[in-house]
């Protein structure tokens, strides 16, 4: 059974010029499990300058920054210009944002389920579909004042408990996902390798009406749902045997996240993280960010 919270002080190889490294997790409070699948903290300081990939994934994001603003280099949406924001919104997409810090870096992380956007959120995942904005724009001013309460709050298990209060306050239980297209999301995530013409079926749809009303609901596709779902399920696999010191066995890995070979999981690594996995990995792992979660340590 996974902790509610947990948090370890350093993450690296624990050098001493390391500088400082901190990672916390926690779940939500009951009532919001279903619309938010985690919350992570992170706070480096005095590390090397260093760029992260925001992959993409089944959960919307929530960046609330601490002391430096987030900085986006790319946004999945190569057209968007690239700005610095103190609290941010993500939604769903299928090509990696680019985030930059130059040796410090701190803030709170909350996976929000597309299923929950509209509760949490006021309106429908698929409205922020490969975009990232602002958090005043969504949250209006709940957003400013989860920033100043998390930067008052003097430890993470403080941080998360505000969390679960500001977004328990905001939850509306009127604005919910339909049950169809939940049970669709569900099946298409769960096994990220289901045929779309069999989720279309058990949920009593015509394939192309599944399509239009996920579309407009997550911002992807089924194809694409099930897609990003089986890649956010490799990298976390590939992320746990990296921690473990165990060196990537590709083949292996392909087959048990259902791809049909090797060649067709580095192919989707290249289209859906611009890189290899093997220079995916090189880059990434002493990022916080790169860290897998509890909350989907089992998927």
């Amino acid at each position: 059974m996974l902790p509610t919270w947990w948090q370890t002080g350093l993450v690296g190889d624990g050098s001493a010029d390391a500088g400082v490294s901190e990672y916390a997790w926690a779940a939500p409070a009951p009532p919001l499990r279903g619309l938010v699948a985690w919350y992570t903290g992170y706070r480096q300081e005095g590390v090397p300058p260093a760029s992260h990939r925001g992959l993409p994934s089944p959960y919307l994001t929530m960046i609330i920054t601490l002391d430096d603003p987030l900085v986006i280099a790319r946004h999945p949406d190569p057209a968007t210009t690239p700005g610095r924001y103190p609290t941010l919104v993500g939604g769903l997409h299928t090509s990696p944002a680019l985030i930059t810090h130059d040796g410090r870096q701190s803030g709170v992380q909350v996976g929000l389920s597309p299923l929950g956007a509209r509760a949490l959120l006021g309106l429908p995942a698929g409205a922020l579909a490969n975009i990232d904005v602002d958090g005043t724009e969504v949250l209006g001013g709940t957003a400013g004042e989860l920033q100043e309460r998390l930067r008052q709050a003097g430890s993470w298990a403080a941080r998360f408990a505000i969390l679960d209060e500001l977004l328990l306050a905001r939850a509306d239980p009127g604005q919910q996902v339909s049950r169809d297209v939940a049970e669709a999301w569900r099946l298409l995530v769960g096994s990220g390798a289901i045929r779309v013409a069999a989720v279309a079926e058990q949920v009593g749809w015509s394939p192309r009406y599944l399509q239009r009303r996920l579309l407009a609901e997550t911002g992807l596709t089924p194809k694409s749902a099930a897609r990003v779902a089986r890649f956010d399920r490799a990298r976390r696999l590939l992320q746990r045997q990296a921690r473990a010191g165990v060196a990537p066995a590709l083949a292996d890995l392909a087959a048990a996240c259902g791809y049909y070979d090797q060649a067709h999981l580095a192919r989707e690594f290249r289209e859906l993280a611009s890189c290899p996995p093997s220079a995916w990995l090189a880059e990434e792992f002493r990022n916080v960010q790169a860290i897998p979660d509890p909350a989907t340590e089992g998927s």
